[in-house]
């Protein structure tokens, strides 16, 4: 009951500042000392989601005993049910973890994996040389949000499955009141869902769309979450773990998967036992790099995030904070490092078990040196120019890796993702970016399993030889990533955002806001933004609009009559319309958590 307070009283505190302006420490440069929404600070825990369901079941398991790992699975496993087009159980996820007891950073995994039957010669043969985008089981990858649960619980948490389940099986069972965007896009989507029985079943019940504040359920959810439990339990005499794993198994080689299987091949897929059955998330050393004092960690391998890495490297050359926030100098500056770190994005990332990465080169202060160069503080470059990273290398031999770049079609840089992030009070930190890549994923609910599988499988290139190519087992390289942070070898932030290919802008705006100008974490979301779509999409036909630059309407108009006079092709748009963030700051002298959330979206902080 104590926790039910407390979310009610921070719920009517939220929902106050939603429309107004409130006081904030830490004013700073380029801002005002007022934001839409409060920093929410406490001392024991936090949590940011994009949900506020998820906010607070992940804060009922903290307040229950649990850790940061039992908590984010509970968050995640009722994000996955509120906000439901956008994440779940067919999910796709990357994290990044801070350890408490190790004092360690590790990166998680959970990118789904290519059905084995998928090859880029069948899709030329079959699908006339095209991906299908963001529809079908052809554009699925294998599901690796249930496996993400489980190393978290497993190896570092301490609850059971039924522990941190029990509120996602409560609220598919019983249902809770539609919000307004999972409405939206429930009525956005119905043209799509429709096309299938078992999705408009669960998702268009009376032929419609539910509208916000109706009670949505999916009993079908419910009984496969249960299922999971059961096994669980019924394993639960031969130890934690290996109750875990019989939870763990039930979905990837029990019955479960043989489900799955069987409506694949029965509509049309390509996914078969044998895919499930090998599927596994791997724990990984992350990458980072020192920023000006800060240690910032991204997931090494099938993710973009590297790429925001590449761009600090350049970026770390110039004054920034001289340039003022969202000059003309510092968004060009800005815009220009990204063109090139995403160059190298299409050129060398992808998964690190079927391609080299030369990261020694790549994050090194004189490839840095050498891509700033081609930086011109005049002029918005319209080409494609990806480095030659190996040569910084202990083998310089090149790599002869294709890259192909299409300038037709309509390649969609933008997308829905969702996000959670959690500390607690040994300051354990995660970042969880889970996704079915765009709102719905396939689009096809998988039997009576009551879940969709992400369509990730759009990412791939077929072409081949490329660092993203198709190949039977592979990940795609994702667009999912966030960022964890250290500092002085303390557990510093995590912060991550929705967004396809935007997410690395946003998050890098974001995290040059608070460690260059100062701001604390909710003026740093808050600020105006810019994205550019001057790179390759992830999606196919991963189409590239040379020198596209958008700002929110925000960025003063003298700023961008600069823009545009070197040469950039500017788009303006809404005041509030480019981003979807939430973060959670420890501030290393007082021990406070300070946790941010983005008002441009449903997200919601709390901590205590």
């Amino acid at each position: 009951m104590r926790s039910l307070n407390r979310i009610a009283v921070a719920g009517i505190v939220i929902c106050l500042f939603a429309g107004v302006t409130m006081g904030q420490e830490g004013e700073s440069e380029g801002t005002t000392t007022r934001t839409m929404r409060p920093v929410v600070r406490g001392r024991h825990f936090a949590v940011a989601s994009m949900k506020a369901e998820a906010t607070r079941a992940a804060e009922r398991i903290l307040e229950k005993g649990g850790n940061a790992f039992d908590a984010i699975v509970a968050g995640q496993a009722v994000l996955g049910i509120v906000d439901a087009a956008m994440n779940g159980v067919g999910s796709d996820a990357v994290l990044l973890v801070y350890d408490a007891k190790t004092k360690k950073v590790y990166s998680i995994n959970a990118e789904g994996t290519a059905p084995r039957l998928a090859t880029i010669e069948w899709y030329k043969e079959h699908n006339g040389g095209k991906l299908p985008v963001n529809d079908s089981l052809l554009s699925g990858t294998v599901p690796g949000d249930v496996d993400a649960w489980y190393v978290l619980l497993d190896r570092w948490g301490t609850m059971s499955f039924a522990q941190v389940l029990a509120e996602a099986i409560d609220l598919a069972e019983n249902g809770f009141p539609v919000g307004d965007s999972l409405s939206r896009a429930i009525a956005g989507g119905a043209q799509k869902l429709r096309k299938y029985p078992t999705s408009a079943k669960v998702y268009l019940p009376n032929n419609r769309a539910p509208q916000p504040g109706e009670i949505f359920r999916n009993p079908d959810l419910a009984r496969t979450l249960k299922r999971l439990v059961e096994a669980e339990k019924l394993n639960a005499g031969k130890g934690r773990h290996a109750a875990l794993k019989a939870a763990r198994d039930r979905f990837y080689t029990g019955d479960i998967a043989r489900e799955m299987a069987k409506f694949s091949e029965d509509n049309g897929g390509l996914f078969r036992y044998e895919d499930f059955a090998n599927y596994t998330a791997k724990v990984e050393e992350p990458v980072s790099i020192d920023y000006r004092g800060y240690q910032i960690y991204k997931n090494p391998s099938a993710s973009q995030g590297p790429a925001e890495l590449f761009a600090l490297k350049m970026l770390e050359g110039y004054d920034l904070k001289a340039m003022g926030l969202n000059s003309a100098d510092y968004i060009h500056t800005s815009v220009e490092a990204i063109k090139l770190a995403f160059a190298d994005r299409e050129k060398y990332l992808g998964d690190m078990d079927f391609i080299k990465i030369p990261y020694a080169g790549l994050l090194s202060k004189e490839y840095a040196a050498e891509r700033r160069q081609l930086i011109d503080q005049t002029t918005a470059s319209l080409a494609f120019r990806p480095g030659t990273a190996e040569k910084f290398t202990s083998d310089t031999t090149p790599l002869d890796r294709p890259v192909k770049v299409t300038y037709a079609g309509d390649g969609d840089h933008d997308g829905d993702t969702s996000y959670i992030a959690v500390v607690d009070g040994a300051r354990n930190m995660i970042t969880f970016t889970p996704s079915l890549h765009s709102a719905f994923g396939t689009g096809v609910v998988m039997g009576d399993l009551g879940f969709i599988f992400n369509c990730r499988g759009d990412y791939y290139k077929l072409e081949p030889g490329e660092a993203n190519s198709l190949a039977p087992g592979k990940r795609p390289r994702s667009t999912l990533q966030s960022t964890l942070v250290m500092k002085d070898g303390q557990p510093h932030m995590v912060l991550g955002t929705p967004g396809a290919d935007q997410q690395v802008l946003l998050t890098m705006q974001t995290l040059l806001n608070m460690i260059e100008f100062g701001m604390n974490v909710q003026q740093a979301i808050e600020a105006p933004k810019w994205l550019t779509r001057a790179f390759p999409a992830s999606p196919f036909p991963h189409t590239m609009y040379p020198g596209d630059l958008s700002v929110e309407s925000r960025i003063p108009e003298a700023v961008r009559k600069q823009l545009l006079a070197r040469g950039h092709k500017l788009r303006v748009t809404g005041a509030w319309s480019d981003g979807a963030l939430a973060a959670i700051v420890v501030d290393l002298k007082t021990g406070v958590l300070n946790a941010g959330a983005d008002p441009r979206v449903e997200a919601y902080a709390w901590a205590w």
